[in-house]
């Protein structure tokens, strides 16, 4: 357990530079109503492009049972 207090340091400064970086990267709080208000009108006119242009193929419904087809019997 001794040998691994040399990571007590590391681990130290990489935790207060995570917070640090958290902390000075993230956007001014005080934003101007009408500046959102502007954004949330954009974003609600926007157009978005359809994920899927083909419908899905219905799955069959699966009973639980695996079922082998049955072999067609030879006429004699």
């Amino acid at each position: 357990m001794e040998i691994l207090l040399w990571l007590v340091p590391t681990v130290l400064v990489t935790v207060a530079a995570m917070c640090w970086v958290g902390w000075a990267g993230r956007e001014p709080r005080e934003v101007d109503r009408e500046v959102m208000v502007g954004r949330l009108a954009r974003g609600m006119t926007r157009e978005t492009p359809l994920r899927y242009a083909a419908p899905r193929p219905e799955r069959d419904r699966s009973t639980g049972i695996a079922v082998r087809p049955s072999r067609a019997r030879k006429a004699s």
